[in-house]
């Protein structure tokens, strides 16, 4: 089974500074048959005006993934990091006991745009702990969050992949399901067919099945896959 969820269909949150979509319940956005898919419980796409940004707040017990989309992101945390990432760079907190952070877009001019994906831990009440890495832009797949740290992916505490698929005109990859997982796909920019499916930015699917073909139609098309225990 493949069960799509277009880009206009999902949650939208807008606070002035903050223009957010949300794929999955977050916040003010709540449907009781969308919470998430397997141990992955959030996808909200952010954009930040600038010079504006999350005042500091706290999580726990939770892997938190950023993806800087566009734009520069001004990170700090009670963990003693401040440091600023671009487009490109990827960050992995684990909220663990407990973790206080901010995130803010230092630019005067430049909005921020991130993916944040939070996924449920294999156990509660780990050390926090923070990982970044700009990864190069390469076609094809690319793994850049796992549970072991494969290839030089940032390593997250829970069985769950992350691959980035960027794909020129008429590029084609099979990505295969184990049974006993499933797999969620989101379409970062672009255009690409799943198997026969129309995919364009913003969509998303959540996948059941043994099998999917991703087909690229165009320029920039990019999506991240996530292989979820």
């Amino acid at each position: 089974m493949i069960s799509i969820k277009r880009n206009n269909e999902r949650g939208h949150s807008q606070y002035g500074w903050l223009d957010s979509w949300h794929t999955f319940s977050f916040g003010e956005y709540y449907d009781p048959a969308n919470k998430g898919v397997s141990v992955l419980r959030v996808i909200n796409d952010d954009t930040v005006q600038p010079n504006s940004g999350f005042e500091t707040h706290a999580h726990r017990d939770m892997e938190i993934i950023s993806y800087i989309r566009e734009g520069t992101i001004e990170h700090r945390d009670s963990m003693g990091h401040v440091t600023r990432l671009e487009a490109g760079d990827v960050q992995v907190m684990t909220a663990g006991t407990g973790v206080v952070h901010s995130e803010f877009n230092p630019s005067a001019t430049e909005p921020l745009r991130f993916l944040q994906i939070w996924i449920r831990p294999d156990q509660k009440g780990l050390g926090p702990g923070y990982r970044q890495f700009k990864f190069p832009r390469i076609n094809g797949r690319q793994t850049i969050v796992s549970p072991d740290g494969i290839n030089g992916s940032l390593r997250i505490n829970q069985d769950t992949t992350i691959e980035r698929v960027r794909l020129a005109a008429d590029d084609e990859i099979t990505f295969e399901v184990d049974g006993e997982r499933s797999a969620y796909l989101h379409m970062v920019s672009g255009e690409m067919n799943l198997n026969d499916i129309l995919m364009r930015a913003g969509d998303g699917a959540a996948i059941s099945v043994a099998s999917v073909r991703l087909h690229g139609r165009g320029e920039d098309a990019e999506a991240l896959l996530l292989s979820l225990s």
